[in-house]
């Protein structure tokens, strides 16, 4: 059989398929299918993506607001503390003056 441009090789083992029988218009309507599903994957998946991301974000803005709300406790509790330690210290410190005295 002669190469005429409508023929292709295909693997090592050198066999030409003659490809001039396949409708160009099968051609194109398989191509524009196969890229619209490929474009479907990638909407999908980046659905996926920001909908992932936005479950992320909420989980971290609720840990975030966990955290602060932890250190406003610990601050409140550090701030009694230092006031209590505040007024003993005076307290001491009025006992040793008048044992100085």
């Amino acid at each position: 059989m002669a190469v005429t441009g409508d023929e292709t090789e295909t693997g090592s083992t050198g066999e030409l398929t003659d490809t001039s029988s396949i409708h160009p218009l099968a051609v194109a309507q398989s191509s524009s299918h196969s890229h619209q599903k490929p474009f479907e994957d990638v909407t999908q998946k980046r659905e996926q993506r920001l909908m992932k991301n936005r479950e992320a974000a909420r989980e971290c803005r609720r840990k975030k607001k966990e955290y602060v709300k932890c250190l406003e406790n610990r601050v409140a509790v550090l701030e009694n503390q230092n006031k209590t330690l505040i007024e003993e210290l005076r307290a001491m410190k009025e006992i040793y003056r008048h044992k100085a005295d």
